[in-house]
């Protein structure tokens, strides 16, 4: 892709509107405000952002009450590019309700307890049980090709995000000092992508939808995938105690209205990612892999013991960090809402977990994608349709993680063509199956055909 496109993404994931400030308070003329800080382009937070905002729903669900309660409410919605920004509107008393990353969200619960301005996690957006969100990347044409590889390099990482987590927690696990042995730069995601392109970054760890933006572009190749760490991430909504103590039918009216948007994702995936691809300027198939039918991200705002056992995990990290002391998490959790919101099948949606990971087709001008059972009964059917694929996705073959099929790296082992994300995983596996070997997509597109 041209370097102006690349910026033009670029722009776009950089924007954001800073439209005034709020809370639930009425004016004179008695209608009742309620602000929402949202992350459009962390595409994993959009069943209560971007995708929620474009179907109205929220909107509808206060129109219904301001009419059973003679008054009426306004939403006004505020788009920033991190967590960090809305929490800060939060303690200040000027959002209501807001969106953000695990690691944000501890920063989040920890500065309202300090402030005297708590907050409370009460639904979950986007999620990956295995930690599949994040993801560590290199330019095209780099030699690294393992973790090993960063020692002594420079690491572009938002220190205090999720995906600096993920940095912090692989390096350990491969015996690598984060704080001594790398040169980590703390930039945000669009400074960190510019400077991986310039080359004053060897490896980039970033959250969605960067790492895979600029896979999608041929900017970058993935060098760590984060479900390899096989410990959940997710992204979740919180809200000021006091405002949901005063207002708690309409904390109640948002996360029906995410429970509804959540149920438009599920049901018509293709159409919610052209909405948010819309909305954003991110190629719409980018935000397929992530938030699609088998995507990276699962969406099901209940608040799964697994999610809150991780969330319990990641405070050490932060406290190493000195970005917060210790986190209240079980008191930074309340469930009541959503469970009111839910009704009834709260406990059957609570219990559910996500299917397993499928290889999928979307062809030029069609409105749907195609599933398979395996990799290989995909490229089989891509390689009838040369012109006519827009996408082609593949699950790795030992995490799960979806990712773009003429990015992975594939093997050959006797009749089995498996993808890999990372170079690193598919030398491991052929280290472990003698007579594997690497071969290209293309001919793994030819083999299957």
């Amino acid at each position: 892709m041209k370097r102006t496109a690349l910026s033009a993404s670029l722009a776009a994931l950089t924007a954001f509107s800073l439209a005034g400030c709020g809370g639930a308070s009425a004016d004179d003329s008695g209608t009742v405000t309620i602000t929402i800080g949202y992350q459009s382009k962390t595409i994993n937070t959009v069943t209560a952002g971007t995708l929620l905002r474009s179907l109205g729903y929220f909107e509808q669900e206060l129109a219904a009450r301001g009419r059973r309660e003679g008054v009426t409410y306004k939403v006004k919605w505020q788009d920033y590019a991190t967590g960090a920004p809305i929490t800060a509107q939060m303690t200040a008393g000027k959002i209501d309700i807001g969106s953000m990353g695990d690691f944000p969200l501890l920063i989040n619960a920890a500065r309202g307890a300090q402030l005297n301005r708590p907050t409370k996690l009460v639904s979950v957006t986007g999620y990956n049980l295995r930690g599949g969100l994040n993801t560590i990347v290199t330019a095209p044409g780099s030699k690294l090709s393992s973790l090993s590889d960063l020692r002594g390099k420079k690491v572009s990482t938002s220190v205090g995000s999720a995906a600096d987590g993920t940095l912090v927690r692989a390096l350990r696990q491969a015996g690598i000092d984060p704080e001594e042995d790398v040169r980590k730069l703390n930039q945000q995601p669009a400074v960190g992508a510019s400077a991986l392109q310039a080359g004053g970054a060897d490896a980039l760890s970033q959250f969605v939808a960067w790492p895979g933006l600029l896979a999608y572009q041929g900017r970058a190749r993935a060098l760590y995938d984060g479900a390899e760490l096989d410990l959940p991430t997710f992204h979740g909504v919180t809200a000021r105690e006091d405002f949901a103590e005063k207002r708690p039918g309409v904390l109640e009216d948002f996360l029906r209205a995410q429970i509804k948007a959540t149920g438009y994702l599920d049901e018509r995936p293709v159409a919610a990612a052209e909405s948010v691809a819309k909305s954003t300027g991110l190629p719409a198939e980018v935000v397929y892999l992530y938030n699609g039918a088998h995507g990276i991200a699962t969406f099901d705002p209940t608040l799964k013991p697994a999610l809150v056992a991780a969330l319990k995990k990641d405070v050490p990290v932060l406290k190493s960090a000195k970005l917060v002391g210790d986190v209240d998490v079980d008191g930074f959790i309340d469930g009541r809402y959503v469970k009111k919101a839910y009704g009834k099948g709260y406990s059957k949606a609570l219990a559910a977990n996500p299917g397993p990971p499928r290889s999928e087709l979307w062809l030029k001008g069609e409105d749907r994608t195609r599933s398979f059972g395996t990799p290989a009964e995909m490229l089989r059917q891509a390689a009838t349709r040369q012109g006519g694929v827009r996408a082609a996705y593949v699950p790795d073959t030992t995490t799960g993680t979806l990712w773009f099929a003429d990015k992975a790296r594939w093997v050959a082992d006797g009749k089995k063509l498996l993808p890999f994300v990372t170079p690193s995983a598919a030398s491991a596996y052929r280290t472990a199956h003698p007579g594997a070997h690497a071969i290209s997509y293309n001919k793994a597109l030819r083999r299957a055909s």
